[in-house]
């Protein structure tokens, strides 16, 4: 029996929150989307699900630990250390995007979130292709 993939996103954003939960909910197939609204007690919640997430979508600018902040405590978890981790961010100037391959994101995904090519996208990442679609 296969499961269906967990997708963990992180996002203090209520309105990106909701476009997440509809697409998950039509275009992104077989998936169990778990969301935390803030970075609070990250590692414990991580720890706390039933299974390790097969793909992690976070919100760069995020409180109280900022993305950066999270995708290194979670390469220093060998739990945690090969799960995807994709970046969401609204800001997509060269120096972020620059700051985002350093700070060793497997991708990163400008805001808004296109509804067409987004499940494209995720797909190419959970097949190991790192996804930088900043446009």
């Amino acid at each position: 029996m296969t499961h269906s993939k967990v997708y963990l996103y992180v996002e203090d954003d209520p309105l990106s929150r909701q476009v997440m939960e509809l697409m998950a909910g039509s275009v992104l197939g077989d998936i169990r989307l778990v969301t935390f609204e803030s970075t609070e007690d990250f590692m414990e919640r991580l720890r706390a699900l039933e299974t390790v997430p097969d793909l992690i979508l976070l919100d760069v600018h995020i409180r109280p630990v900022d993305g950066f902040e999270v995708l290194a405590t979670l390469r220093l978890d060998e739990r945690y250390a090969h799960v995807p981790v994709v970046a969401l961010t609204a800001s997509v100037m060269s120096e972020e995007i620059a700051r985002l391959h350093m700070g060793g994101f497997d991708g990163a995904i400008a805001k808004p979130i296109s509804v067409s090519t987004f499940p494209g996208l995720i797909q190419r990442i959970l097949e190991g292709e790192a996804v930088w679609h900043i446009s």
